[in-house]
């Protein structure tokens, strides 16, 4: 089994999109990414959608060559939108690509009404019918019954956990947030050697109870005492506090707890979390971000100016 983690926060993108090869399968899971669209009154730097146009090429790639494509939920960091606006994935991109690709999602009645609409606007644009695979085995996959998106008390919507096994398990389970506790004990009866979740959003400390704090932190705990890798990321580096918490993990149980650049051998870019220095250190231009979406400029001397400052990150990685 191989294991490719594409996009997600320590990697510059929102999102939590891998592509694993097994001997019959190539499984892409989540092929979405976005950027936040306001962070400290900003809009996305340059630098930042330089990072994500290269991060939707790989998707594209991957799309072209998978076997089966698996989709945790249906916002718009994790799938195709045909809505997309100018930082996210749109489904243009994929329109006609890999046709025969076997798709897999929620349970149409564990839909949100947002995500219905999505669902349907996929599945009608990609003429490819999508498969309901909650509780469903098929070749290395098996997929889980509804969990909760980040917590139950706060958020009705739900999440597909997906187990690949091969030589090894591997677990992806997205937005969950450490925040419920029977995902958790899903993911442990699935006996992982390697686990790809979300972490909690310590970036919204209004957002998040100091009870939730605590739950997350005794689920994290749970995972890396049981788990060979834990890589936790997403809302979890969306600030630098996420890097202190991975720290803190891994010194408290003796185990590995990374993010999913380091499981990548690539450096961390944790790129929304420091949105307000990278204006600081390559300025904008009035007007810039409309003349992007209207395909008048580039992020090309962003993308140049950025490998001469960030000289300690392997830019060349995301060719």
């Amino acid at each position: 089994m191989n294991i490719e983690i594409i996009g997600t926060e320590s990697l510059g993108v929102r999102g939590l999109s891998c592509f694993v090869r097994t001997e019959k399968q190539r499984i892409l899971i989540d092929p979405g990414i976005a950027l936040g669209y306001n962070r400290y009154g900003l809009l996305p730097h340059p630098f930042q959608v330089a990072v994500d146009e290269r991060i939707q090429k790989k998707i594209i790639q991957r799309f072209s060559e998978a076997t089966d494509i698996v989709i945790s939920h249906f916002h718009g960091d994790h799938i195709p939108l045909a809505d997309a606006n100018p930082y996210q994935f749109s489904i243009k991109k994929i329109t006609g690509l890999n046709p025969d690709v076997r798709m897999w999602a929620k349970n149409p009645h564990h839909l949100h009404p947002i995500e219905e609409k999505r669902a349907e606007a996929l599945s009608a644009i990609l003429k490819n019918g999508l498969i309901a695979a909650e509780g469903m085995k098929h070749g290395a996959m098996t997929f889980s019954g509804p969990v909760s998106h980040g917590g139950k008390r706060n958020n009705p919507q739900t999440v597909m956990m997906t187990r690949i096994e091969e030589d090894r398990v591997f677990v992806h389970t997205s937005d969950t947030q450490l925040l419920d506790d029977e995902a958790i004990s899903q993911i442990l009866d699935w006996e992982p050697d390697i686990v790809l979740a979300d972490g909690p959003p310590l970036y919204m400390p209004n957002k998040l109870s100091k009870e939730q704090a605590k739950m997350a932190w005794r689920n994290a705990k749970r995972l890396s005492r049981k788990v060979d890798t834990l890589i936790l990321d997403h809302h979890l580096m969306r600030g630098h506090t996420g890097v202190k918490w991975l720290k803190w993990l891994s010194s408290e149980t003796g185990n590995n707890v990374i993010c999913g650049a380091d499981f990548m051998k690539a450096p961390r870019m944790l790129l929304e979390a420091r949105r307000k220095s990278l204006y600081r250190d390559m300025p904008v231009p009035a007007g810039w971000h409309e003349a992007y979406s209207e395909g008048k400029v580039s992020t090309d001397r962003y993308w140049n100016l950025a490998k001469r400052i960030y000289k300690s990150m392997r830019l060349d990685d995301h060719r």
